[in-house]
């Protein structure tokens, strides 16, 4: 399996488990790296963290308190609280366990020689002090128990905001980002020492984790390409700039700058064809068609001038758009097609009175992307079989919930694991690719790689924004298939990247309330602009 081009492979943005880290420490040590090396450079790199503006002033007002473990994780607090002593910061411990590994037994008494008081009872969770987690880490599979979860479930309750934790909040699977009891530690600042632990990134890891940033470690190069080649890998927002952009050729045509068809909207939801053609104009392709229910057809010339009617669709019974519209001469000289937003749900007689342009739609050989109604559509065709006979690239972009209807045997799964298996399972004779929507979008390609946003934009769950996003990634697809190379599966993992960008931006420069699907394309439309300046 070739490595992506991008983003690099680099301690930076591979994603890993605990079992994987852990590994990749043992062959450190195997080379000869002490284990005290290693602790005492992790726990360095923490001090020094904490020695930044936005947390030294508390902890000089305040303090520190800095809750033990009995392995390696308690090991890298100890030194933590040894520097943050040595600093002038009055430091405290507490370890409610008698027995403690032997490195971390031989930091806790030198603590102790140091003057660092260590506390006999449980805290006060209302103390006023910076807590430091350094409970247990990556190395957690059980519960915490009800002590340790009442304590820091009133600690949250009491003082928000006042824990940090090294890396991974008590409670929390790193894996999979769930608790693994009851409650968790509630960290405003979690700090992954070395490289990213993918259960950090997860949905649900969200409530407990905070802001995620990683402890730079400094880890050979030799052993990060120790990893497989499918390792997931974190998207940030500076990686936009380096994304894989078509890029035409200056003297290229319209035609040649990407040829999209948009077929989106119903009686119902009219908007959504509105916003998917948003998204599309958004994207720099160079020829945009449409078809659209007949209402919104009529219409179009007014708002947007410049997309070409290829048909005007009739409704079901039901409202939702009649797809038996579309004929061969709809999908000739494309290179994208994106279908579903706003279609609207069908009976199944309805359904079966479409096969034939689904027939249609298998054989089109450019790249189809699938989305919303769409995608409900397909999974009641038999997404599997329908998609393994596809003549073309194919692009999926599911909410959790189409997701689950499309594929129920992976619904238990979790979302990195789940978006592989689907666009594994789903890849014929050409590629299909997964973009797995949540607070951190996931996008898998049919070979293997994986890629998951590294920030979440709560502000950005709006109505209509798929849609902008459907059009969007659409139309970058037709501008890498006028370029004639094709579509690939990071070109989808960039739209997504540039898509919650886009949110987060309209969300700082207009509150909360400003990251609705206008602002957003806006955003983007602006960001093409700045990459075609940059190009």
């Amino acid at each position: 399996m070739p490595q992506p081009a991008w983003p690099p492979r680099d301690a930076s943005h591979l994603l890993v488990s605990g079992a994987q880290m852990a590994a990749l420490e043992q062959q450190l040590f195997a080379s000869g790296l002490p284990v005290e090396a290693l602790m005492e450079k992790a726990a360095l790199a923490v001090a020094r963290r904490l020695q930044q503006p936005d947390w030294w002033p508390q902890l000089q007002q305040a303090g520190a308190l800095v809750l033990v473990g009995p392995g390696h994780n308690g090991g890298d607090g100890l030194v933590v609280a040894r520097e943050l002593q040595l600093a002038g910061i009055a430091v405290r411990i507490w370890s409610p366990f008698e027995r403690h590994k032997p490195l971390t037994a031989a930091h806790l008494h030198h603590a102790r020689w140091l003057g660092i008081p260590n506390l006999d009872q449980p805290p006060d969770p209302g103390d006023p002090a910076l807590w430091i987690d350094a409970l247990f880490g990556i190395g957690q599979s059980r519960p915490p128990g009800e002590a340790l979860e009442t304590l820091l479930e009133q600690r949250q309750r009491q003082q928000p905001g006042r824990l940090i934790a090294i890396d991974g909040p008590t409670g929390v699977d790193a894996d999979l980002g769930v608790p693994l009891g009851r409650v968790a530690a509630c960290a405003a600042l979690s700090l992954s020492i070395g490289l990213l632990k993918q259960g950090l990134l997860q949905d649900a890891a969200l409530p407990w984790v905070g802001a995620l940033e990683r402890i730079e470690l400094g880890l050979p190069a030799a052993l990060l390409r120790s990893l497989p080649a499918d390792q997931p890998l974190a998207l940030h927002s500076q990686d936009l700039e380096e994304a894989p952009w078509p890029q035409q050729q200056p003297a290229a045509s319209k035609y040649q700058r990407g040829r999209l068809l948009v077929v989106a909207g119903s009686e119902a939801y009219r908007g959504a064809s509105q916003l998917c053609l948003v998204g599309a104009s958004a994207s720099g392709a160079g020829s945009l068609r449409a078809a659209l229910p007949q209402a919104v057809a009529d219409q179009l010339w007014s708002v947007q001038p410049h997309v070409v009617v290829s048909a005007a669709l009739d409704a079901h019974a039901s409202g939702s758009l009649q797809l038996g519209g579309l004929n061969a001469s709809s999908l000739e000289r494309l290179d994208a097609v994106v279908i579903g937003p706003g279609l609207g749900a069908t009976s199944a007689a309805e359904a079966a009175s479409e096969a034939e342009s689904w027939q249609l739609l298998q054989r089109f050989s450019g790249l189809l992307l699938l989305d919303a109604d769409g995608l409900n559509r397909l999974a009641a065709l038999g997404a599997r079989g329908w998609l393994h006979q596809r003549q073309g690239p194919t692009w999926l972009t599911p909410h959790r919930g189409e997701f689950e209807r499309l594929f129920p045997e992976l619904a238990e799964q979790p979302a990195l694991q789940a978006a592989q298996n689907a666009a594994l399972g789903c890849s014929g004779t050409h590629a299909c690719s997964v973009l797995l929507k949540g607070a951190r979008t996931v996008v898998a390609g049919g070979d293997g790689r994986r890629w998951q946003l590294s920030h979440a934009c709560s502000a950005a769950a709006r109505a209509g924004l798929g849609d902008v996003l459907a059009g969007y990634a659409g139309g970058l697809a037709a501008r890498a298939g006028g370029t004639g190379e094709g579509a690939d599966a990071a070109l989808l993992a960039a739209a997504a990247l540039a898509h919650a960008q886009a949110g987060d931006q309209a969300m700082q420069q207009r509150g909360r309330g400003g990251a609705d699907p206008m602002a957003v394309a806006n955003l983007l439309q602006q960001q093409e602009r700045n990459v075609r300046v940059s190009a």
